[in-house]
């Protein structure tokens, strides 16, 4: 029996009593409720507070709710014992059965274990990374690709449709001093003191004047444009390989620049006028903000007629919105934290109740140490530390663990010693080592001939003793922590799960009673092959944990 199986059971106890006029909730019986692991042994498998949240609605107090609750609880299938503690806490203790036919699910569900349905019909969009064309992405990118990715993954296992969307900031002056800076590599001259400088520019002048010949000989307003679109499809499609190599796929790439070229800045400044919520001041023409909690108004188009970035923003955020996001998530760094309010009046503005179509994340900034030294420096790029050289130095898995782990808005200093050494201390190692752990477990069992049992050859009550049903508690908690994690925009959630599900099954590994293989001529018993699907079952949970982080589960370290 799992959390969201006993919450059934409650609810069927709530429902019943409900029915027999024994309990009268004005707003009706909830669809579910809240069941957790008690945090001290002896307070029984599972504890609920739903008599403590229920009883001033039934209008009585909540240990006599506990009561009718635990006489109904007792009498359902997989329950062995409930007692009620304090002022109306319930704690459950379930059947040995019960309780082992977790391994038997988590196993028959294989990859999709894990995978609800609490945002299924939702369709959301999860923009991240958001960056120029103009040179590699780099380290305050790189924790977007981690968190954007991851998010997106838990999303999907929770049941939503989501896209995962990048920004691309190809309008603007910066794409001429990209250009500019190109022609200068190529033809020997300086940069420009307003372009762009490092070893990847003349990297990009080679590739330009081999992939387009001649192209440097073009009268200079030819030129530019030309070298302009060249190196930008260039720099795009390493941006996308690199991004890719780091296990971090988007499914639509989307232009600032087309995004204008469309006519949608122009059709959103008419619907805004439309809704009334724009005015015209000292030639410039404003949206009003503040009517909606933003601490100043916002301009839309300058007084010399230049547009904002605030209105591509605008046009953006209702572009998504027309191709049928329910919802929009924006993962922004530390430096556009006031973009938050202004963001959300926007969304206001255009009709919408930004508390249900806009979420916006801010994340703090990454430190990483090498030798006791501040990582600041590129060998290709001058001065930022580049995403593809963090990969290539940290190593991918390594990388993305540690940066998904920490909350978003946490700052977070990284050392590479420490993330990478191979040791217990290490999280990500400690996780994918005990991944590792089980499939050794089970190849060994395969070598002496052992196989999982299935169907009714499985006898979930031989896992009886006190680390097996630790072990199936944690395994039993993933689908409850992809749910929190994804609605509460929380990927970290899943790697510290992965780490205390790690501990629980290496006391499980540890202990003699619960040894899998059999010793010297001892012959395969029915525990034995019990606890080899119990390997199994850690081995999918493990497995299907990291995945949804984007890092890899290694069958041998």
């Amino acid at each position: 029996m799992n959390p969201e199986q006993l919450s059934a059971a409650i609810v069927q106890v709530l429902t019943a009593l409900s029915e027999r006029g024994e309990l009268a909730l004005p707003d009706g019986v909830p669809t579910s409720v809240t069941v957790e692991r008690p945090r001290q042994k002896g307070h029984g498998d599972y504890a609920t507070n739903v008599a403590l949240q229920l009883a001033k609605r039934a209008g009585t107090n909540p240990r006599a709710l506990a009561e009718l609750i635990k006489v109904g609880l007792e009498a359902s299938d997989g329950v062995a014992a409930v007692e009620i503690a304090g002022p109306g806490f319930l704690n459950v203790t379930v059947e040995a059965g019960a309780q082992g036919r977790v391994a038997a699910d988590v196993v028959a569900a294989g990859a999709a274990y894990g995978r609800g349905a609490a945002l299924a019909g939702q369709s959301i969009n999860v923009e991240f990374i958001s960056a120029n064309p103009t040179g590699p992405l780099h380290l305050g990118h790189t924790r977007w690709a981690v968190l954007g990715d991851a998010l997106g993954r838990v999303l999907a296992a929770a049941g939503a449709e989501v896209t995962r969307e990048f920004y691309i900031n190809d309008r603007g002056v910066q794409m001429n001093h990209f250009a500019d800076s190109i022609i200068a590599s190529a033809l020997g001259e300086p940069a420009p003191a307003d372009g762009y400088q490092g070893g990847y520019i003349d990297d990009l002048a080679r590739a330009v004047g081999e992939a387009h010949p001649g192209v440097f000989e073009l009268p200079a307003d030819e030129r530019r444009v030309a070298v302009r679109a060249a190196g930008y499809a260039i720099q795009l499609r390493q941006q996308q390989e690199q991004l890719e190599r780091f296990h971090t796929h988007f499914d639509v790439w989307s232009s600032e620049l087309a995004l204008h070229e469309s006519g949608s800045v122009p059709d959103t400044l008419a619907r805004l006028k439309d809704l009334g919520h724009v005015y015209e001041d000292g030639g410039a023409l404003w949206m009003r903000t503040t009517t909606f909690g933003d601490d100043k108004d916002r301009v839309l188009i300058k007084s010399d007629g230049e547009l904002t970035y605030f209105a591509s923003d605008t046009a953006y955020y209702l572009d998504k919105r027309s191709r049928g996001f329910d919802h929009c998530v924006y993962l922004l760094g530390a430096d556009h934290h006031g973009y938050v309010g202004r963001l959300r009046a926007m969304a206001a503005c255009v009709g919408d109740d930004p508390d249900v179509t806009l979420d916006v994340m801010i994340g703090q900034l990454v430190k990483i140490l090498s030798g006791g030294q501040e990582l600041k420096l590129s060998k290709r790029a001058g001065t930022i530390v580049t995403l593809e050289e963090l990969a290539d130095e940290i190593g991918v898995d390594a990388l993305r663990y540690s940066l998904a782990r920490y909350p978003a808005d946490s700052p977070l200093t990284l050392d590479v010693a420490e993330i990478t050494k191979a040791s217990s201390d290490n999280p990500v190692y400690y996780v994918q080592y005990a991944h590792a752990r089980t499939c050794r477990m089970i190849a060994n069992a395969e070598q002496l001939g052992m196989r999982p049992p299935e169907g009714d050859a499985f006898d979930p009550t031989l896992l009886d003793h006190e680390r097996d049903g630790e072990l199936l508690r944690a395994l039993a908690e993933l689908p409850r922590v992809v749910a929190a994690a994804a609605e509460l925009r929380e990927p970290h959630r899943v790697a510290r799960y992965l780490e205390s599900t790690a501990s629980v099954f290496n006391k499980w590994y540890d202990t003699k009673e619960c040894r899998m293989l059999p010793q010297g001529d001892e012959p395969v018993t029915p525990a034995n092959e019990a606890r080899l699907l119990l390997a199994h079952a850690t081995r999918t949970v493990l497995a299907n944990g990291l995945d949804l982080l984007g890092v890899t589960a290694p069958e041998r370290m």
